[in-house]
């Protein structure tokens, strides 16, 4: 047997390979726990069962998981079961929990901050008219709890994260679709 002959191309595969190693194992590692890479993700939104939280599904059914961050929507017949990420409240003082439904829709809504929104910053108008700086977005479906809605916005920083002041984001273009889907009377639940 002859002995092999080291070349400068057999030392460079051979050191690369030693160097991606620690890459390759970690990447391993990652895709066995893959809820750590898709984070703040709708692939890392965990579906849910509308019988764990409703009786029934009535014209129509949305719950707000502030948790997750996630809302999550089945038509009247439990066929098409979505999932959108959302705002959430800034905090749990600003978090109202329970049973509300539907009760208006509006495209195109103005905004008028609560007296509390604007005690928080003083700096908020006293009224806004629909438009690209309103903070509603290009559609709302008002619940039955005042002051309380399910809207869009224009700043999409803020989806994923906790940054309203008790209402529910989402995206204008998931939105506008939602409120398409969403007749008045639907269901509403945030947990």
């Amino acid at each position: 047997m002859s002995p092999t002959k080291l070349s400068r191309r057999k030392l460079l595969v051979a050191g690369t390979a030693v160097l991606a190693t620690p890459m390759l194992a970690r990447t391993a590692s990652a895709l066995d726990f893959p809820r750590a890479v898709t984070r703040g993700n709708t692939a890392s939104f965990i579906a849910q069962n509308w019988q764990d939280h409703f009786d029934q599904l009535g014209v129509a059914t949305i719950l707000c998981d502030t948790g997750s961050r996630a809302l999550h929507y089945w038509n009247a017949d439990g066929t098409d079961y979505r999932v959108y990420p959302t705002s959430v409240p800034m905090t749990e003082e600003l978090t109202r929990r329970g049973l509300t439904k539907v009760v208006r829709k509006k495209v195109g809504p103005s905004w008028t901050p609560t007296a509390s929104m604007r005690e928080r910053d003083p700096s908020l108008p006293e009224f806004m008219p629909a438009g690209p700086g309103n903070p509603l977005g290009t559609h709302a479906l008002y619940l039955s709890w005042p002051a309380y809605l399910v809207h869009g916005t224009h700043d999409t920083r803020k989806i994923g994260r906790r940054s309203s002041s008790g209402c529910i984001g989402l995206f204008n273009d998931k939105i506008a679709e939602l409120y398409e889907l969403c007749p008045v009377g639907t269901q509403v639940r945030l947990i």
